[in-house]
């Protein structure tokens, strides 16, 4: 992959980092999936949730707590007819986002 790629991936995914406290009172930053799933070019939901299962196979190996860097939420999004649905999405943190190969 070469540099300018690189930069252009690095770019957008920092446009979609959000910052939350946590029950302490610290900031996290965290990336919601579905968001990270457009950057990185996946057009199924179902494909990404296999690849964020695959992270959190890697977390247990490594003996990392899956719950600290996975929280799995759900979303209201409004549809064409005007009511809302919900839907399934993950907010990872950092650690989340490095620990697994993306690919489709």
């Amino acid at each position: 992959m070469d540099i300018q790629k690189i930069h252009q991936y690095k770019s957008a995914f920092d446009l979609i980092a959000k910052s939350i406290k946590d029950d302490e009172g610290n900031t996290i930053e965290v990336w919601y999936a579905r968001e990270l799933q457009q950057v990185l070019g996946y057009t199924r939901w179902e494909n990404f949730v296999v690849a964020i299962g695959r992270a959190m196979e890697s977390c247990k190996t490594l003996a990392v707590n899956v719950d600290d860097h996975f929280r799995e939420v759900t979303k209201m999004v409004q549809l064409g007819s005007g009511s809302q649905h919900e839907i399934q999405d993950f907010m990872l943190t950092r650690y989340a986002c490095c620990c697994q190969r993306w690919e489709e």
